[in-house]
């Protein structure tokens, strides 16, 4: 269970760093430009970590690397930067939350990890809290946002899971790499074709980007795609709840913003609703490969 605390705490840094991703791209990096935004994001992460593993895709891992990367990565970065320009944060924000469900259901099809009631219950009760965190309110819904949430929430979740079943032979930094790099040069072409040439970058979207690539992508999906390696795939999921959490917080201690009593009861849902997920003691854990004495290590 030691184990399984630490694996926790690793895989939280991944939503966390994503939290704070909203507001660099707000503040620093160019407007506008989705596609090169995500090239810019994702290539050098990629190279980045390319030279840390000093590993190349071998066999099968060529074509698995340009599928989850345009899963994990190219579009759906891009689908994330569009659906934050349709909708409010807050509508989109929550569309995501239905995450550790939609991994569950892929990770029961595509693993046979059948999702247990703790997990079944500390998802509806993660969902709820982000509902009563972020308020979605009354405002018009652009339906082309909703579809490009949901292309994106249904996308990664089914890369997720294809990565925890295939990711086991090599590590983490090297398949997160490939991933990185394959995504970003799927988007090339499309970024010169819809976005002409690329933006002009100042210091401070130079900063931002320095940001983004290294911590909120090279850091933070190899601190992911670990988590997935050692936790059962509903609660990787539960875990990213923590993103919206992280925003709102930074709202708090950026902006001044003050948290209402709605917000506190959505932020313990959330946090009780992946607590509800962690594996007990005495349970069979991890798909039912291993007991909990032999795993996570």
């Amino acid at each position: 269970m030691e184990d399984t605390f630490r694996w926790t705490l690793v895989t939280a840094i991944a939503p966390i760093a994503w939290g704070t991703n909203y507001f660099v791209t707000h503040e620093y990096l160019p407007a506008g430009h989705p596609l090169y935004g995500a090239v810019f994001r994702a290539l050098p992460a990629g190279f980045l970590l390319l030279c840390v593993a000093r590993r190349l895709p071998r066999g099968v891992w060529w074509w698995r690397s340009l599928l989850l990367g345009v899963c994990n990565m190219g579009a759906f970065f891009a689908l994330i930067y569009l659906a934050s320009q349709l909708l409010p944060v807050s509508l989109a924000s929550t569309i995501m939350s239905a995450s550790p469900l939609m991994m569950a259901l892929f990770a029961w099809a595509l693993l046979a990890e059948r999702p247990t009631v703790p997990v079944l219950i500390g998802a509806a009760t993660g969902i709820a809290g982000v509902c009563l965190l972020l308020g979605a309110g009354t405002t018009t819904v652009d339906l082309r946002g909703v579809a490009a949430s949901l292309a994106a929430l249904t996308m990664s979740s089914c890369g997720y899971i294809l990565a925890k079943k295939w990711g086991r032979a090599d590590g983490p930094i090297a398949t997160t790499s490939w991933q990185l790099i394959a995504g970003g040069l799927v988007l090339i072409p499309f970024a010169v074709i819809f976005e002409g040439a690329p933006p002009h970058l100042d210091l401070p979207a130079i900063g931002g980007f320095a940001y983004v690539g290294l911590v909120a992508t090279a850091v933070a999906f190899t601190a992911w795609f670990t988590g997935l390696r050692h936790l059962s795939a509903a609660t990787v999921g539960l875990i990213g709840l923590l993103n919206p959490v992280t925003g709102v917080l930074l709202g708090v201690l950026v902006s001044g913003d003050v948290l209402t009593l709605r917000q506190m009861l959505g932020l313990a849902l959330v946090l009780s609703g992946i607590t509800l997920s962690r594996p007990r003691r005495g349970s069979r854990v991890e798909a039912g490969r291993a007991e909990p004495s032999k795993v996570y290590r």
